[in-house]
């Protein structure tokens, strides 16, 4: 499943996922991983969840960024949700069309009973139309 916080960047989107991430953590039975572009959030996460800095690895492209989520599905079988802040950026999709990439994690949400909650720097209207009922909040 997507579940994506849409918006243009700077209008709290970020806040919004770590305050959600971190109140998920009490109620999840599995576990909960963060991708972010950097470490600068470390502190302002529970403990209990694991944060990768996803520029701490070698992805030039949005089928690589696949499959470094598949990767981290593979070798965690307890994990229930990952939160991606700043999606365009983590899966390089600045400026492209993002349909394939979100259609390939809804898939793997769907197989592997994983959540995927992403904040997205766009507007709803800037979304596939099949994402559109995915957005839980805009900003």
């Amino acid at each position: 499943m997507i579940q994506i916080i849409a918006g243009t960047k700077g209008n709290g989107k970020t806040k919004y996922l770590l305050d959600k991430v971190n109140s998920e953590i009490k109620e999840v039975h599995g576990n909960i991983v963060y991708l972010d572009k950097n470490a600068k959030h470390m502190y302002e996460l529970n403990n209990k969840i694991r944060l990768i800095n996803v520029s701490e690895y070698d992805i030039d492209n949005a089928d690589e960024f696949i499959g470094f989520i598949s990767g981290i599905i593979s070798q965690d079988h307890d994990l229930e949700q990952m939160y991606l802040d700043s999606f365009l950026k983590l899966a390089k999709l600045e400026g492209a069309d993002i349909t394939a990439a979100l259609n390939k994690l809804a898939m793997l949400g769907d197989k592997y009973n994983v959540t995927f909650v992403l904040s997205i720097s766009l507007d709803v209207e800037d979304l596939p139309e099949n994402m559109r009922d995915k957005v839980i909040v805009s900003l």
